[in-house]
């Protein structure tokens, strides 16, 4: 699908929910896919995104080389100002690789809160957080919804920003989903949070009726 059919295709969802356009953003998610792909799919047709472009990877040594080459071929002058996320779980000696992101979607522990303080030191700025919770798989990561308070204070006490919550609905069932993301939607409410990163490819409808603000979507716009 093209950037913009899938464009489309959220703004029906928020329209559909009474939700404004703006409500909800559109995180693409470029991990796997070249620089290559990054331009032609996405940032050759960016002006129908807000600024900045939100790309997210999951693997810190690809994020380290894909900023270092979009750098080496020019992508600040040549396109819409672009914005790193990332959205894999965090490991304590790939950390060191996350300098360029703006947002972290998936701290689930005390030890990490720590490590990114202490890295963002050397960085001079801290990227901003959201705390992932646990869908209730049990291969999955994150953090109970009843832990997440501690986390939270943990991680500001610790100076960093938290600015929301990041869910991964059970794939494949979109009731199932529809309960993560409605109880995702509470934790961040009971923890005055205005962020929730919520629904992917196949379950972003859900989310944007759940209250997602950002939808972390890759393979739509890929294939």
């Amino acid at each position: 699908m093209t950037l913009n059919q899938v464009l489309s295709e959220l703004h029906a969802a928020q329209a559909q929910s009474g939700r404004p356009e703006s409500s909800v953003r559109l995180v693409v998610v470029s991990k796997g896919r070249s620089l290559d792909a990054i331009e032609e799919k996405i940032l050759s047709q960016a002006s129908a995104l807000p600024t900045p472009v939100m790309l997210a990877e999951n693997r810190g040594q690809e994020l380290r080389d894909k900023v270092k080459e979009a750098r080496e071929r020019g992508w600040a002058e040549r396109f819409s100002p672009t914005e790193w996320h990332f959205i894999g779980p965090l490991q304590r000696n790939k950390i060191k690789y996350l300098e360029p992101v703006s947002l972290i979607h998936t701290l689930e522990a005390a030890w990490q809160v720590h490590a990114i303080a202490q890295a963002a030191e050397g960085w001079g700025k801290a990227p901003a957080v959201l705390i992932q919770l646990h869908n209730g798989e049990a291969q999955k990561h994150g953090v109970a919804a009843e832990d997440a308070p501690a986390l939270y204070h943990e991680a500001v006490q610790s100076g960093l920003e938290v600015r929301g919550v990041m869910v991964m609905a059970p794939y494949g069932d979109l009731e199932a989903a529809r309960q993560v993301f409605g109880q995702a939607a509470r934790c961040a409410a009971d923890l005055n949070l205005s962020e929730l990163s919520m629904g992917m490819s196949d379950d972003f409808i859900p989310a944007v009726q759940q209250g997602a603000t950002l939808v972390r979507i890759g393979r739509r716009l890929f294939t």
